[in-house]
């Protein structure tokens, strides 16, 4: 009785990363509808919340070890990138931030440590549904949602005046504010991440399977993904990374409609 009690009350606390997801999606909704420091508070309010949905479900599905390694893993990863990046022009090519972003450590805004993790978890919980046996294709796939998320991010973010690159061209047809030379750095860097992350999740999470479901992190990547490119077509005048966020969304639904009628077999 006692271990069954133990395991069903990770369960009753669920609530906290759904109602942070949730929360985030409403608040993700405002964005396109405000501008000026308004929306500078709405863009902090959305990485909060959606950090928090990271480490909650992190902690509450594989336990607090988890929880706390995840943060602290992707919160080390994403400052020491994103400062190499902003010394030497890899991997990402040569790019400033702006003040709007806030403090900084090593030149690294503290809002973009927190972006990391809200995109890093989501995307390691829906790579680790659909490849559940194999590292290699897990770590791929992840790395592979990371970037994606960051195609319709970065062009966003530029046009809030948070960031800009020396030479945004070449960049994919129909993104002239950022270059390839991005989506490389990001696919390499995902590597790296989901490589650190997959390993922390087999060394410190509790045995046995998730304590809770995965609806919290799983809505958020697919809000941030397809809800960020329905606000790029209709409200934000970014008809070309709209268009670019659901082509790579496309081979991602394919693979989850097969994995869960796969499972329903």
């Amino acid at each position: 009785m006692t271990r069954s009690l133990a395991v069903r009350r990770p369960a009753t606390r669920s609530w906290l990363p759904l109602t942070l997801a949730l929360l985030l999606v409403a608040t993700a909704i405002a964005y396109p509808l405000t501008d000026g420091g308004t929306r500078d508070a709405v863009s902090w309010t959305i990485v909060l919340l959606g950090s928090g949905v990271s480490v909650s479900h992190a902690a509450l599905s594989r336990g607090l070890r988890t929880g706390l390694g995840v943060l602290g893993l992707v919160a080390a990863v994403a400052v020491l990138v994103e400062a190499l990046g902003l010394a030497t022009g890899f991997p990402y090519g040569e790019y400033t931030y702006s003040d709007a972003l806030g403090p900084t450590l090593l030149g690294v805004p503290f809002l973009v440590p927190l972006a990391w993790l809200l995109m890093a978890w989501p995307s390691w919980v829906l790579a680790a549904r659909l490849v559940p046996r194999s590292r290699p294709l897990r770590i791929g796939v992840a790395a592979y949602l990371f970037a994606a998320w960051d195609v319709v991010l970065d062009p966003q973010m530029v046009q809030a005046g948070y960031w800009r690159w020396a030479h945004p061209e070449p960049g994919l047809p129909g993104i002239d504010t950022v270059p390839l030379t991005n989506l490389a750095g990001w696919l390499l860097a995902g590597l790296v991440l989901m490589t650190l992350l997959d390993l922390l999740v087999e060394r410190t999470a509790r045995p046995g399977p998730p304590a809770i479901g995965d609806v919290a992190p799983l809505l958020t990547l697919g809000w941030m993904t397809l809800g960020g490119a329905l606000a790029h077509a209709g409200w934000l005048d970014l008809p070309g990374s709209a268009v670019w966020g659901v082509l790579l969304a496309l081979p991602v639904l394919v693979a989850v409609v097969r994995r869960e009628r796969s499972r329903r077999r």
